[in-house]
């Protein structure tokens, strides 16, 4: 379910950036000396201070992840599961804070379903595990790619972990878990790895990340570069307005950045939390084997903040869209700040587990707080496009 309603977002957003060259293209106003100047600063540091660091952090972390669940396949101990328990709510946390950015590499190499679809299959899980040649195969060397290549995206990514480590809100006990089902673990989150550190690549270019990564990117013939380009999706947008990159103008690029912000504010509101609270589907719970779920939305939240706000570390941050916006509608910028202390607020105050409440009048709150959010967004939006 939310594979179709990702690939429906991103060409959405896609439609969305071909509509603004268009317009950016007809309105002579829009890239003013001063205003390219101000925007290329602020692309600049969401590049570098947004995307490539929140990408970083979230393939190092994969890298630790599977180095935990690795440890805890050679020796099954309820110290090495909570180890491993404790490394999947980090490295979740980190791919979470990178939702207010589901376009370029995530979105053109399907990275984002891949990875993050639920509910997890569970008939299929079953199926899978009782299948000894398939548990060979998660084995072997290659299991990560055989893993890959053949389980679909219902089996993999942080859900088929989060199965094996997670119940009811709780760390399994050792006892609880079966060799088959670490093999399988260790398969899926081998393949996580690949597919994060892919996405930093991606984003940072090859030569920018460790030579640990670049030997895997090598040997798994990972892509990394659009088909349709030579340089990496970092420098794609860092390059707005020239020849090259497909951001006609530095406007087109930093309305990307608020469309992304915008696009998963109103999935938070209307699937993440209204397909539960409008009863339209009760099994449409996010990470509902940890009881994370609460967790993902606030991170989600956060990740609009960081890309708004000009860096995913507060005490880093520097030029910014939202400090455009305010250059030009002091307004638009309150509404959008305040909004997000808003989501932010209404989604701590829902009852845990959100996977038992998720009917509560609190749930109903946080969804109006998402739908002020995007509506916020979307006057920035309006802002930055009228503002000299």
């Amino acid at each position: 379910m939310k594979k179709l309603f990702k690939s429906t977002i991103c060409l959405f957003v896609a439609g969305l950036l071909v509509g603004t060259f268009v317009a950016c293209d007809n309105e002579p106003k829009i890239d003013s000396d001063a205003k390219e100047v101000t925007l290329s600063k602020a692309v600049e540091q969401y590049v570098n201070h947004t995307v490539i660091y929140t990408y970083k952090k979230l393939a190092d972390a994969t890298i630790d992840l599977y180095d935990a669940i690795a440890a805890l396949k050679t020796n099954k101990t309820d110290a090495n599961l909570d180890a491993a328990a404790k490394q999947w709510i980090v490295t979740r946390a980190h791919w979470e804070l990178s939702e207010a950015f589901l376009y370029g590499a995530v979105a053109d190499f399907g990275i984002d379903p891949h990875i993050d679809t639920w509910p997890l299959d569970e008939t299929a899980f079953v199926n899978l595990i009782s299948n000894d040649d398939f548990i060979a195969s998660m084995d072997a060397e290659d299991g990560d790619v055989w893993a890959s290549e053949h389980l679909g995206d219902a089996l993999l990514g942080f859900h088929g972990v989060e199965y094996i480590l997670f119940g009811e809100g709780k760390v399994k006990s050792a006892s609880e878990v079966t060799d088959k089902e670490l093999i399988y673990a260790l398969a899926v989150t081998g393949d996580l790895r690949n597919q994060c550190i892919r996405l930093e690549a991606a984003w940072a270019g090859y030569d920018a990340v460790t030579n640990e990564k670049q030997t895997l990117i090598d040997d798994l013939e990972l892509g990394i570069i659009p088909s349709n380009s030579e340089i990496s999706y970092g420098e794609n947008m860092l390059t707005a307005g020239k020849a090259g990159s497909t951001y006609k103008t530095v406007v087109a690029a930093a309305l990307a950045i608020l469309d992304g912000c915008a696009v998963i504010s109103e999935e938070v509101g209307d699937l993440k939390i209204g397909n539960a609270w409008r009863g339209d589907d009760n099994n449409y719970l996010e990470s509902p084997y940890s009881y994370n779920s609460l967790i993902d939305f606030e991170n989600n939240i956060i990740s609009i903040e960081n890309a708004y706000s000009g860096g995913a570390e507060k005490n880093n941050r520097g030029e910014s869209v939202g400090a455009y916006i305010q250059s030009v509608n002091a307004a638009a910028d309150t509404k959008v700040k305040n909004a997000i202390a808003t989501a932010i607020a209404k989604i701590k105050a829902i009852p845990y587990p959100f996977e038992k409440n998720y009917t509560s009048a609190q749930a109903g709150d946080a969804i109006e707080a998402c739908v002020a959010l995007t509506n916020a967004l979307n006057e920035a939006k309006t802002a930055l496009v009228a503002g000299e």
